[in-house]
């Protein structure tokens, strides 16, 4: 996937950023080799994705033995760990209390217990993980979307192409990659079957998630991290959180990225002090180096109609795909281009493990998803950076912006940088006037 933004251009301005991040601590010559017995694994974030990576894992039928846990918070951690050993019991699973990491730095001893790191923890956290990982010399799996701000995406690419040196294989949580309707109908659109991409429009319209309300006793760092989804420095927005699913099937049927974002949004519905400081929805047209747009819409509105899926028009014709395992492929007269066969179909959560692990079983290096993952993450936080500032930005400027929204320390006791007002409401984007870059 290939735009004006090569990874030259990108290595030569990310250089300036990440300092000595290619140098010696990071390079570790030499390939892969799989283990003689069990692939050890560890977990880092232990909430109901992380769990369920380890369940999807095990069940590839691998010889795989879970060694080490690390969340920063041990309920948590106990509350991944009880299912996955009722389920798995001591012959796969082997966590003493020595290797329950809880806290902030636990991750960075987890990962050194492991020959495969599964990384789940909330997306603020993935570019230091995911750093320390390939630092490590690990084989990894980490979760979308892969960093929540310009500053974060400079690090996960930086380290994707240190991955890529020691031929460390790195599996992303975009599974649409590994779900056959898109596999094959987007193999299609390539071929040429309805023309030249002109447009499309994709969508994660919901009604929204979760809140977890504020207990007596929590400092202001425990209950954001416990409510992640509502503040930017962890989630990102739902439009990188949720809706990178949809803008990453763009940039894949485009074969590129987006050298334009401009956009609207706000908080209609979803407006209280639990709300943190997300939009509820967002509206973006993309445009690409071809001149061509696509139209991207979320938003959390319940009640309202769902739409996640997405369509776009060529010049012979159209398609439209969605995680239903839809592939319908038309030309402009209705006439059937394909159609694909939605019985049977593996699940692509499952289906991006299974191709995983029986590479690592036999040695292999096949994967290397962390650049196209960071690239359609950075398209989702500058569609961001477009409706919290109300202003079009390019590529470039979104790229190389110098809002750092990570604390400067973590502590329990240390305030991140977004705190409440008085009234307890935290300060969000007005578009006009926020600096987003």
């Amino acid at each position: 996937m290939n735009n004006s933004n090569s990874r030259r251009d990108f290595i030569k301005t990310s250089a300036l950023v990440t300092g000595g991040l290619m140098t010696s601590p990071f390079i570790v010559p030499g390939a892969y080799a799989a283990p003689a017995n069990e692939l050890k694994l560890a977990v880092i974030g232990c909430g109901g994705r992380g769990t369920g990576a380890v369940f999807q894992a095990f069940e590839t039928g691998h010889p795989i033995k879970l060694v080490a846990m690390a969340d920063a918070f041990r309920d948590r951690l106990d509350n991944s760990y009880k299912p996955i050993m009722e389920k798995y019991g001591a012959g796969k699973v082997d966590v003493p209390e020595e290797r329950k990491y809880t806290g902030f730095d636990g991750y960075k001893k987890a990962i050194a217990d492991a020959d495969v790191v599964i990384l789940a923890s909330p997306p603020g956290f993935r570019p230091s993980h995911f750093e320390e990982a390939v630092r490590q010399g690990k084989q990894i799996f980490m979760e979308k979307p892969v960093a929540t701000d310009a500053a974060g995406i400079r690090k996960v690419l930086a380290a994707a192409e240190v991955a890529k040196a020691k031929k460390l294989n790195v599996v992303v949580g975009l599974q649409r990659h590994y779900q056959n309707n898109y596999r094959e109908t987007i193999k299609r659109i390539h071929d040429g079957q309805i023309g030249d991409i002109t447009g499309g429009q994709v969508y994660w319209n919901d009604g929204g998630v979760w809140v977890r309300e504020r207990k007596p006793g929590m400092t202001e760092m425990e209950y954001q991290m416990r409510n992640w989804y509502y503040f930017n420095w962890l989630c990102g927005d739902h439009i990188t959180e949720q809706h990178v699913h949809n803008i990453d099937i763009a940039n894949w049927v485009k074969q590129g990225y987006p050298v334009k974002a401009e956009g609207t949004g706000g908080r209609e519905i979803r407006t209280g002090k639990e709300h943190g400081e997300i939009f509820d929805h967002h509206v973006i047209t993309f445009t690409y180096a071809d001149g061509s747009v696509i139209h991207s819409e979320c938003r959390h509105f319940p009640g309202a109609t769902n739409r996640v899926d997405e369509t776009f028009q060529g010049t012979k014709g159209k398609v439209y795909l969605s995680a239903g395992n839809h592939g319908v492929m038309t030309d402009w007269k209705g006439n059937a281009l394909y159609t694909h066969d939605r019985e049977n179909q593996p699940n692509p959560y499952q289906q991006e493990h299974d191709e995983l692990w029986a590479a690592l079983v036999k040695g292999e290096y096949k994967f290397a998803d962390a650049e196209n993952a960071a690239k359609s993450t950075m398209t989702a936080i500058m569609g961001r950076y477009a409706t919290y500032s109300g202003k079009p930005l390019t590529w470039d400027e979104a790229l190389n912006g110098t809002v750092d929204l990570f604390p400067e320390t973590l502590a329990w006791d240390v305030n991140p940088k977004l705190l409440p007002g008085p009234d307890g409401f935290y300060p969000h984007a007005v578009p006009g006037k926020t600096k987003v870059i």
